[in-house]
């Protein structure tokens, strides 16, 4: 008998789960059976709060579990590869917090092993799958804008906190990968297309030896996209989008709320030459929860995922680039092996 829903693991009691666990178990074709961590007494404290069913006292206690079909990974960046390739070695599908690998070379070993396993990898991008960024691509492949030519956008928040991973440099963090990597995504995902080429300006902690603030210009062979990102300043997200009818802006465009509608901005000419503004609501939805149900309807009809790990390796390619200007002070090339 065909299965007709997937049965999700938690392999690790961070605190990202607060936001994920509940839309994931609610989701369509999903359950979330139990939580693993390290510390038997965290994993208990966590399966209550989420009203989980299991608390398993280690992560191999949990990939050894034959009902679990897919594990959710939620832990330090440093760590996703070693625990995604254990994960598919034990037969479970995985959906991996970003950023799923540190680089490039990291991503090419879990396509091998996807290879190997036959098991879906996929990045927990989930701004790829909320509708707002469906919609947004849509509008604009429509022409609601005219020709795409720019595209801008900032992602900020302020941390300090020395304990915090992401200020912490041996274990994968900095802002780049913790933030920018949004605005290199969405604009990959909007064009439909990769940079050519990226400079960038970065600025390193003193303390804590991450990247705290930094810019980037991609060019994109006729669209310009520029960013910045801060680990150390007022919180702030936008993207817009510039094309030569008009211009369309997302108002929250990665942290989406799920208790409202999410909203895009969208400046247009009219037929007299005046321009006009006029927002469009996207229903509420919990990007999380939509991205588990996208995950799971792939694994059950065994059709194509949304987020290959091919698009994950693009953009670490991008990301990788970014680095390599950044210490070179000069335009670097998209390296594609």
């Amino acid at each position: 008998m065909a299965k007709n829903e997937v049965v999700w693991g938690i392999l690790g009691a961070a605190k990202i789960n607060d936001k994920v666990v509940v839309p994931m178990h609610n989701a369509s074709k999903c359950r979330v059976k139990g939580i693993a961590s390290r510390s038997p007494e965290k994993a208990r404290e966590a399966a209550a709060r989420y009203g989980l069913s299991v608390a398993y006292d280690s992560y191999e206690a949990l990939l050894a579990d034959p009902e679990i079909d897919a594990v959710y990974i939620p832990l330090p960046n440093h760590i996703h590869v070693e625990w995604t390739i254990k994960s598919v070695e034990a037969g479970k599908h995985v959906l991996c917090e970003k950023p799923i690998g540190l680089d490039a070379q990291q991503v090419e070993r879990l396509i091998a092993a996807r290879d190997r396993s036959g098991r879906y990898i996929q990045e927990a991008f989930m701004v790829r799958t909320h509708p707002q960024w469906l919609k947004v691509r849509t509008l604009i492949d429509e022409g609601a804008i005219g020709e795409l030519r720019a595209v801008t956008g900032g992602f900020t928040y302020n941390n300090t906190n020395p304990d915090n991973i992401r200020n912490q440099s041996g274990m994968g963090g900095g802002g780049l990968l913790d933030i920018g990597c949004y605005p290199i995504t969405t604009s990959r995902f909007v064009t439909g297309s990769e940079p050519k080429r990226v400079v960038a300006l970065m600025e390193q902690d003193p303390v804590f030896d991450v990247d705290r603030l930094g810019s980037v210009l991609m060019d994109f062979d006729g669209v310009q996209a520029s960013f910045f990102y801060s680990t150390q300043t007022h919180p702030y997200q936008r993207m817009q989008f510039h094309g030569t009818k008009g211009r369309i802006e997302v108002e929250i465009p990665f942290n989406a709320p799920n208790d409202r509608p999410t909203r895009l901005l969208v400046s247009e000419n009219t037929s007299a030459g005046v321009g006009a503004d006029r927002w469009l609501e996207i229903p509420v939805c919990d990007q999380y929860g939509v991205a588990a149900a996208t995950f799971a309807e792939a694994i059950l009809s065994g059709t194509p995922q949304a987020i290959p790990l091919e698009d994950a390796r693009a953009n670490m390619r991008v990301i990788d680039a970014v680095f390599r200007s950044a210490r070179s002070g000069a335009w670097e090339r998209i390296l594609e092996s």
